[in-house]
């Protein structure tokens, strides 16, 4: 079997790796092609060009890179074509993955698998039936998001997400850190939200140590945003603990924590698989702010909320997103840790906590799909 595949972002070459993994574990003679990170290398890719040079070409850059993206695209049609791969597997980036994928559809009856489904149910629902177009099939990573893909026509199975594969420090470890209130001040991976957010965090934990004298507050980094949480959180009233990136005392400090202020995004679902409960808070620019508030189908942004189908983490999202409301909700968790207990176990157990890993899963319904698509292609052509 011959498999091509695509990822554009470190996140993507995460889920490619394991999913190569898992490929190879059920179907040994299995080879690849394609781009992607150094965790798929690892697994037996040799990547077209680096991974590297897709990973920048977020929004904010993609206007100078436009050629380089479309020539990219082309090469990447191209190169599918003329391989003749069984199977296409995109993974996220949909600004270039989709693109190729498009093109590989127009031009031949390649099957073609999306890892990822977009977040239809947030917002732009349309998205699901232009990908409809051009995609077979979807992997999941949440169990609510099948039925929007097969509403479109694609075939879609939930696989889980890979936040129940992530190891979680011990109960040991954790309380080697030492007594007294532990607080996560997690203010987003990107340079954007972090000097949007970093100045009413500073301010809510300012609140927040005034009426607990023996919090201690500790901030994880990333390393596109180290320098500057470090040089904005110099000044505030408050000692913290900043974590350089890559540090080992990421995964104690998690589940150490007696609450977490955090951004809004994954790191949510992190936390619930610490047991770690939590406050979110997020603004974004102006009009983007705008424009989402009235596209936006769906009354909570925080995963766990939303997996859980309950509302039990506070959430203080744009012209909510305010110093004194969060420093209260914080306080509130503190004082009645267990309101989230229930919603973050149920949160992984929907996730796919304790059963087969999502790597292995993806592979499996990739060859079931794979296998049920040739059969009835052999059906239809009278075999």
């Amino acid at each position: 079997m011959k498999v091509f595949v695509i990822a554009g972002e470190p996140s993507g070459d995460k889920l490619g790796s394991a999913l190569m993994a898992g490929l190879k574990q059920l179907r040994p003679n299995v080879t690849f092609d394609g781009v992607g990170g150094p965790l798929m290398q690892a697994e037996g890719l040799v990547s077209r060009f680096p991974m590297d040079e897709l990973s920048v070409m977020g929004l904010a850059e993609i206007l100078p890179k436009y050629r380089a993206l479309k020539a990219r695209i082309r090469q990447m049609a191209e190169a599918v074509l003329e391989t003749k791969p069984d199977l296409l597997i995109t993974i996220d980036s949909p600004d270039f993955c989709l693109r190729v994928a498009r093109m590989v559809k127009a031009a031949s009856d390649i099957r073609t698998v999306h890892y990822v489904a977009p977040t239809v149910w947030a917002w732009r629902p349309g998205r699901a039936a232009k990908m409809a177009q051009h995609i077979d099939h979807v992997l999941a990573l949440f169990p609510f998001e099948p039925p929007y893909m097969e509403a479109a026509g694609m075939d879609c199975d939930f696989v889980g997400h890979p936040v129940v594969a992530e190891p979680v420090a011990s109960d040991a470890e954790a309380a080697a850190l030492g007594e007294g209130t532990v607080i996560l001040v997690l203010p987003g991976s990107r340079k954007g939200e972090v000097s949007r957010l970093i100045d009413r965090f500073g301010n809510a934990v300012g609140r927040i140590a005034a009426r607990t004298p023996d919090a201690r507050f500790v901030i994880p980094t990333t390393g596109a945003v180290h320098d500057l949480v470090q040089a904005r959180t110099a000044d505030w009233s408050v000692r913290v603990t900043v974590l350089p990136p890559g540090s080992d005392e990421k995964a104690v400090w998690f589940k150490r924590a007696d609450v977490a202020l955090a951004a809004s995004g994954t790191v949510s679902l992190e936390l619930a698989a610490n047991a770690t409960p939590m406050v979110i808070a997020y603004d974004m620019a102006w009009l983007s702010r705008i424009i989402i508030a009235r596209m936006l189908l769906v009354d909570t942004v925080t995963l766990v909320n939303l997996v859980s189908e309950t509302r039990a983490v506070p959430e203080f999202i744009g012209k909510d997103c305010q110093p004194g409301p969060i420093a209260d909700a914080v306080l509130d968790v503190l004082a009645d840790p267990g309101a989230q207990a229930t919603a973050m176990a149920t949160t992984m157990d929907r996730l796919g906590h304790g059963g087969p890993p999502p790597g292995l899963r993806a592979a499996q319904a990739v060859l079931d799909r794979f296998e049920q698509a040739t059969v009835e292609d052999d059906q239809a052509e009278g075999k």
